[in-house]
């Protein structure tokens, strides 16, 4: 007898049989007595499943092991969430003591997002990271590669910069690389510059001034600062500026079209009769063949006033204007042409002599200052790539 019953109290009961013999009670009406006794089942038992029956029917868990499908599920998944979360403590234990590098945990984010096998979002709720800080690391990681010195963005910045004479600040910088194809703006220009040392050179030194002190008769101011003519060949600005050489000072007079701030006509020698800004205006009139009435503007200089300039002048039907004594700003754009000459070429050499600074100037104004030099007042164009896109916008209206 005492057998029996271990043999009994031994039997296993897996979740089907269990609910075979509640339903025996609860839909066929049968005691627990008469069942316990057909079955050979302890009464204890039978009600233990009815009552965990019962709560599940409730939609609550109950105490024993689940009998419908749907409390199985329930258990099965909070099973497989226990274990997801211990997963996840001892992932994030692991890369705690393994200390990997804020680099390689973002690189490994992006490479699984990208692969769609988990979005950020789910790996900065893994490693209890937050999106926002995610994304500034990134951004900075992004930025450092970008000006790493060896990135293609950085060698071709620097290689900008140095073709500019180093005189290139952030703003015309991020206008040649954006000519360019590269997206960068002017706070990312600086950023480059700082992060590779590139520094606009500048230096002031002596200035000179042509001489005003003479008899001749001088003309009025019709320019009257009308710095922005409509179209070209309607307005030139010319003056006279010195340059050190160790042989000593060459003289360099210059035409600049205001329309476009080209360099039209220049002429230099080792002193400055009036010859010298004929001869700037001869190579201005021979090469762009202007119409009668265009207006050429100097400073009183005896050279400007002189009678072979006037002459040349009224030969041509060209209209003379002249600054105001003393007022260097009514001539402001060949001031400032003549400043940035110095300050991107002539006060970073050391001229030997004057056929070397005369090659070097050409140079500048031929293959640098005409055809590459961005200027802000042209929305950062090049004196030649305005004219062309103004005259194709000419043509096409």
């Amino acid at each position: 007898m005492t057998n029996m019953k271990d043999k009994r109290a031994r039997r296993a009961f897996d979740a089907a049989f269990k609910l075979q013999v509640v339903k025996m009670v609860r839909e066929q009406n049968l005691s627990v007595a008469q069942v316990s006794k057909d079955l050979d089942l302890v009464d204890s038992a039978v009600r233990r499943w009815l009552a965990q029956y019962d709560e599940e029917a409730a939609g609550r868990p109950g105490v024993g092991k689940p009998l419908t499908a749907e409390q199985q599920r329930i258990r099965q998944l909070e099973s497989q969430v226990r274990q997801l979360q211990s997963d996840n403590e001892l992932l994030k234990k692991a890369f705690g003591l393994l200390r990997p590098g804020n680099e390689m945990i973002q690189d490994l984010m992006s490479a699984q997002a990208q692969a769609q096998k988990a979005t950020i979002s789910q790996w900065c709720r893994v490693l209890g990271m937050s999106r926002s800080g995610w994304y500034a690391a990134r951004k900075r990681a992004t930025t450092k590669a970008a000006v790493s010195p060896l990135s293609p963005l950085s060698l071709q910045a620097k290689a900008v910069f140095h073709a500019s004479g180093s005189s290139y600040g952030s703003r015309r910088l991020s206008a040649q690389l954006k000519l360019q194809g590269w997206a960068v703006g002017r706070h990312k220009a600086r950023t480059l510059m700082a992060a590779h040392g590139l520094r606009a050179r500048w230096r002031r030194k002596f200035t000179h001034t042509t001489d005003s002190r003479h008899g001749l008769a001088v003309a009025d101011n019709v320019l009257q600062r009308q710095f922005k003519p409509d179209k070209p060949n309607l307005t030139w600005a010319s003056d006279i500026t010195y340059v050190r050489t160790r042989s000593g000072w060459l003289y360099l007079a210059v035409v600049l079209d205001l329309f476009s701030r080209k360099v039209v006509g220049w002429a230099m020698a080792p002193s400055m009769p009036a010859q010298l800004v004929c001869e700037a205006l001869r190579m201005a009139i021979a090469s762009r063949r202007p119409k009668p009435g265009l207006l050429v503007h100097s400073d009183r200089g005896s050279q400007y006033a002189s009678e072979l300039h006037m002459g040349l002048l009224e030969s041509h039907g060209l209209v003379c204007s002249m600054s105001r004594k003393g007022n260097c700003w009514d001539n402001a754009v060949m001031e400032r042409f003549f400043l940035n000459l110095k300050m991107e070429r002539v006060w970073q050499r050391d001229y030997a002599n004057h056929a070397e600074a005369q090659a070097d100037i050409a140079d500048y104004i031929v293959g640098f200052y005409n055809p590459i030099r961005l200027h802000s007042t042209l929305g950062y164009q090049s004196p030649n790539s305005y004219e062309m896109q103004q005259a194709l916008a000419a043509h096409s209206a």
